[in-house]
């Protein structure tokens, strides 16, 4: 392990015992607080004795908590570091692991600087590619006009779109960026972010990345292809947004934008931890867990209504209780876009429930106040599969050949 990454867990061990040490302190305060109330005045003298104590004892533990852990870390690099060794996103198991780590807590990472919070990258063989000439010839041998570009959903990366489909469908193994370049001649261009960040700055950074591939593109590319997942649809959205503001040529080559299960009107999820952690911010016993709640990242609260722009929450608490700030976000006019929405359950009890996470009407982007424009022939709805199994399905697949043909 490289000593920047035993660093980089020190640091993350360190702010994990604060966090934790925060959170027994509130609750501790919260319910003894509650006790020597009811009792009155009389249990005043305990009162006194019983915080001083206790807030030694717990300032003792921050102390300790925020020093030992990176301490400890620079003793190990010392002794077992090896810098030579690949880093740890590149190893496919720990990569998974930080993606989650970065989809809930991300946004800090980033903003300390943390090598575990890695900036958005092309990505071949689970390695970053660097944006030069030479890297993006070495890594594609065979770059052809047409590309199609994968950007996954919340805590996972670019492997997830190599999941296996279901034995019951009879599907081949392979996933839909090796047959799409069979089949149609697509360069399948994976993506790999840090999902706990804004979307809109994902957005932003997927906008600068495309721009400068299409700089150093060995051939000229006329086609593109967004195809995002879950939150990954968002971020295609935002990037197209950005893009067209500033007349990118990337976005003027761009074609489909494809948002598979993406919570275009918001995801249930967040917003009943949205609301839960309102509620209990109110009571001393629970704040302690509504603020541990509220820690969760940028990316997680803009879910509660599928925020794509700076200005959905720029302005905004961002744990106020269920306020819908998004603006409409217009499609670009020479693209055509499509959604593919499902339900893990029949009809009736699908629209409720949808895929565990997203609701059909989320995905299709039909809300009760705000409405996308997709046109009526633009989606596809399946019923009896959940939200991960959108990454590899048969249906969904013949519907990509068929919408990526379009000129």
């Amino acid at each position: 392990m490289r000593t920047k990454d035993m660093q980089s867990l020190g640091e993350l061990a360190a702010e994990g015992l604060t966090v934790l040490n925060g959170l027994v302190r509130g609750m501790h305060t919260g319910i003894a607080g509650r006790v020597f109330s009811s009792i009155g005045p009389a249990a005043r003298p305990a009162e006194i004795v019983h915080d001083a104590i206790a807030g030694a004892v717990y300032d003792a533990l921050d102390v300790t908590g925020a020093r030992v852990p990176p301490k400890v870390a620079e003793f190990a690099a010392a002794g077992l570091a090896f810098d030579d060794d690949p880093p740890l996103d590149e190893r496919r198991g720990v990569a998974e692991a930080i993606a989650a780590l970065n989809g809930i807590y991300g946004d800090e990472l980033a903003e300390r600087g943390n090598e575990l919070a890695a900036p958005m990258a092309i990505r071949a063989g689970g390695r970053a590619v660097a944006l030069t000439p030479g890297a993006i010839t070495a890594a594609f041998g065979e770059p052809t006009d047409k590309l199609a570009v994968f950007v996954h959903g919340l805590c996972q990366t670019e492997s997830s779109w190599h999941r296996p489909p279901r034995p019951s469908t009879g599907a081949p193994p392979t996933w839909y960026g090796e047959r799409l370049h069979e089949d149609l001649g697509y360069t399948p261009i994976e993506i790999r972010y840090n999902t706990g960040q804004h979307i809109s700055t994902n957005g932003r950074a997927l906008d600068d990345l495309l721009t400068r591939l299409l700089e150093i593109w060995p051939v000229p590319v006329r086609h593109i292809a967004l195809i995002g997942h879950s939150m990954g649809g968002l971020v295609a959205r935002s990037a197209c947004h950005y893009a067209n503001e500033r007349n990118r040529r990337w976005c003027r080559a761009t074609r489909q934008v494809v948002c598979l299960g993406s919570p275009h009107m918001g995801a249930d999820l967040e917003k009943t931890v949205n609301a839960a952690s309102w509620l209990m911010i109110r009571l001393r016993e629970t704040r302690a867990i509504a603020e541990l709640l509220n820690l969760r990242s940028d990316g997680i609260k803009d879910l509660r209504f599928g925020a794509v722009l700076d200005d959905d929450w720029g302005e905004a608490d961002p744990d106020e209780f269920l306020r819908d700030r998004c603006r409409e976000v217009p499609f670009l006019p020479h693209a055509h876009y499509h959604f593919v929405a499902t339900s893990a359950a029949p009809t009736a009890l699908g629209m409720v429930v949808g895929d565990h996470l997203v609701r059909p009407a989320s995905a299709s982007g039909r809300g009760r106040t705000r409405r996308l424009p997709f046109a009526d022939d633009a989606g596809l709805v399946l019923t009896g599969l959940h939200h991960f199994d959108l990454l590899n399905h048969p249906a969904i697949y013949d519907r990509l050949h068929q919408w990526l043909s379009r000129k």
